[in-house]
């Protein structure tokens, strides 16, 4: 007895110390996600396209959200969507605080990892995403790791890297502001060009809305000075390309895409004015991450080795 009592006493193990449970009343993140993307976004459906999650989702989290303050109502229901009104404004600085520590733990958690492998989200415009995507298996000695998937978003506006919106950014002008690791990539030349041996005086440009691009503000003044008429306005450089390559009109095409492609001549030598300079833009805090810091190397290389060809001069 004395011995099983000794047993006892050497096998007995101390409490387990288990950390307090919150209350039933605690706040889930992502109903604090859902809460800043309808406040932003201005609805339910466009919050869920935000978000990725389907409606009756958002309409779910948002419900939780204001329930737990109370049950109060955070939004007014318009006809044209959801307004923040006065007890919802007063949530929302405290909301975005604890945004930007959730994503500051994430972003860090993201570059602790060693892992080479994963998807790495940039953002960029149609011309540079392009370029990245012929290169990712074109004319080209550099390449990204096996283990990494490129996801190009074709966007003009600035991705919110804070938001991991993107994981990186390829943009013609670097930020004034925020806490980036900024690098200059290199310069995209442009040049006019029409399908060859085709009678093309008209001319391809943008819209009337995208009347401020550089490229649009050249071939106005080509128009003014020439009097030759627009055959086509168009959104897109994919939508110019098309009309260019049937003999539409002459228009302004990057110089990597006009001078390699077999239906078109170029009539002009590169225009210094429209060049377009490129920066990759990453979050300080994600700019160690091994996937991340991966991609950076692969387009600096990329962007040295295809230099002439960007120029023109190839």
């Amino acid at each position: 007895m004395a011995a099983l009592s000794g047993l006892a006493r050497e096998t007995r193990q101390e409490p387990t110390t288990h950390p307090p449970r919150p209350g039933r009343g605690a706040m889930d993140w992502s109903d604090v996600r859902v809460f800043l993307a309808v406040a932003r976004e201005g609805s339910m459906r466009a919050a869920g396209r935000a978000l990725g999650l389907s409606q009756p989702t958002i309409a779910r989290r948002l419900a939780a959200f204001e329930t737990s303050f109370g049950g109060q109502i955070l939004f007014d229901r318009l006809p044209e969507g959801l307004r923040l009104n006065a007890v919802g404004e007063q949530l929302v600085t405290a909301a975005e605080s604890v945004e930007d520590a959730v994503l500051r733990l994430e972003r860090r958690r993201a570059a602790a990892s060693p892992e080479l492998s994963g998807t790495v989200r940039v953002s960029t415009g149609e011309c540079a995403a392009g370029f990245l995507a012929r290169c990712l298996s074109g004319p080209t000695t550099t390449a990204l790791p096996p283990g990494i998937t490129l996801e190009l978003v074709d966007s003009r506006q600035t991705a919110n890297l804070a938001r991991r919106e993107a994981d990186m950014a390829l943009r013609h002008q670097p930020p004034e502001t925020g806490d980036f690791y900024i690098s200059k990539a290199g310069t995209f030349a442009c040049a006019v060009y029409r399908r060859g041996g085709a009678d093309a005086g008209a001319w391809v440009t943008y819209t009337e809305e995208q009347a401020h691009y550089e490229p649009a503000r050249w071939v106005q003044r080509q128009i003014k000075e020439t009097g030759q008429p627009v055959a086509l306005r168009a959104s897109s450089m994919l939508m110019h390309l098309e009309a260019i390559c049937a003999g539409t009109g002459r228009g302004v095409l990057p110089c990597y895409v006009g001078d390699g492609h077999p239906l078109l001549e170029r009539l002009t030598p590169p225009i210094p004015e429209i060049a377009a300079q490129y920066w990759i833009i990453v979050h300080r805090d994600l700019r160690r991450a091994a996937c991340v810091r991966a991609v950076i190397d692969w387009m600096k290389r990329l962007f040295a080795e295809q230099q002439e060809v960007l120029a023109g001069i190839a």
